[in-house]
């Protein structure tokens, strides 16, 4: 039975009842106060978490004569990872399947063809083993794959598989295509695995996985390995972050003002958001912060003492760090932000050239860069391939996939939240 006219009305209702003690040019104000005041640098319990790169101050550009603009980089490579979802069956094993690919612009169609494809299994069953988990090459020696098994968990497994196989399937991928690109790889997401890091503040069994367990430490040591190469190369490394859940920056504002916004987004959009005089947003450019070097939350695992890992590092500690800029498109309302590590931007003329390209690709494509959409795409698992391969996957265990009345009644994916 659905909602009638009635009750939708009813709940709008109950909506107005809700009384609002600020408005929103209000919340604006805070936004603005707290950009000019704090940022410069960002302070938090006596220390430094985020300092401007350059100058401090916020920019804007035309949509239509920067999406015009020539790139910088004569070639562009993307990277993404795709799931299946982690998906539990009635013999006790949770597994998930992810392939990793990379695009290019202009378009290489044999690199296109090629795949990283890693199978996790979990389960408590000491009778079930793994006969080959080395890497094996399919499709002409265009896909390598292999399986791997999670550390055993009491909970989260689906969690621990799903993590597992898509950050070791895209750094392996990166790592065994770095000799392909020549002038700019852009992942699509944040250059660390911050599915993992998350987990340092998340719960102490997790925390014990990313220090203590070879698969965990070995895949952040991948992401390492990737920053190092492409730093001493001199090839910039970007990550292209769509969707971002970050709120470190809002925590910590709100200690200082009160800050109401739910996460970081919300404060940049406050903070780019132009709006006429009328209050309507203005739609014809794109407004962008300046780079920023940040320790923030999940940035500062990896500059901390957090994480003892036992890796050869090649770079000056600082050339690690997470370097970042935030771009406010008004036409879909939506921020992005990119990702780069220290290494990567301590010049000037390498922060200007990278901000232009991906404001440029971000107006001309109306979302990510070319080269993201398509390794987006590739990487991509359709819902019916995602059913065929769990069929196949119940048929080779001679088992059932689990169900829960929830999936005969609503359909549903496996929520995963990393």
């Amino acid at each position: 039975m659905t909602l009638d006219p009635v009750h939708v009305d009813g709940i709008a209702d109950l909506a107005g009842r809700v009384s609002r003690s600020v408005d929103e040019r209000d919340h604006s104000d805070v936004a603005n106060r707290a950009w000019a005041e704090f940022l410069d640098p960002l302070y938090d319990d006596g220390s430094e978490v985020l300092v401007p790169l350059g100058k401090h101050r916020k920019r804007q550009v035309k949509i239509e004569d920067i999406a015009l603009e020539e790139t910088g980089f004569a070639t562009q490579h993307g990277l993404d990872a795709g799931t299946i979802n982690p998906t539990t069956f009635n013999n006790g094993l949770v597994i998930d399947v992810s392939q990793a690919a990379m695009a290019s612009v202009p378009s290489d169609v044999e690199l296109h063809r090629g795949r990283t494809i890693v199978m996790t299994i979990h389960t408590n069953d000491d009778g079930v083993g793994i006969h080959d988990a080395d890497w094996r090459l399919d499709d002409r020696g265009y896909a390598r794959r292999r399986v791997l098994r999670a550390p055993r968990v009491d909970r989260y497994e689906q969690t621990v598989v799903h993590a597992l196989a898509l950050y070791r399937a895209e750094s392996e991928h990166a790592l065994e295509q770095t000799d392909i690109v020549t002038d700019l790889l852009v992942l699509d997401g944040p250059i660390y695995p911050t599915g993992l890091l998350n987990w340092v503040d998340r719960d102490p069994e997790l925390k014990r996985l990313i220090i203590e367990e070879a698969e965990f430490t070995g895949v952040i040591e991948n992401y390492l390995e990737l920053v190092e190469t492409f730093v001493e190369r001199e090839i910039p490394l970007v990550g292209f972050v769509k969707n971002s859940t970050a709120k470190a920056l809002t925590r910590t504002l709100r200690k200082k003002t009160g800050a109401p916004w739910l996460d970081d987004d919300a404060f940049f959009r406050r903070v780019l958001s132009r709006p006429d005089e009328h209050g309507d947003p203005r739609t014809d450019a794109l407004t962008f912060t300046g780079w920023f070097r940040s320790r923030l939350g999940v940035h500062g695992v990896l500059s901390g003492d957090t994480l003892s890992l036992d890796h050869d590092y090649r770079l000056p500690a600082e050339a690690y760090e997470v370097t970042f800029f935030v771009v406010y498109d008004p036409r879909d309302d939506l921020i992005y932000r990119v990702e780069a590590p220290y290494g990567v931007t301590r010049e000037t003329d390498t922060r200007e050239r990278l901000t232009r390209h991906l404001l440029s690709e971000i107006a001309a494509q109306r979302g990510p860069p070319l080269a993201v959409a398509k390794a987006d795409t590739l990487a991509s698992i359709g819902q019916d391939e995602k059913g065929t391969l769990r069929r196949r996957i119940e048929r080779e265990f001679d088992t059932g996939q689990q169900r829960r009345y929830d999936d005969l009644r609503w359909g549903l994916e496996p929520d995963v939240d990393l």
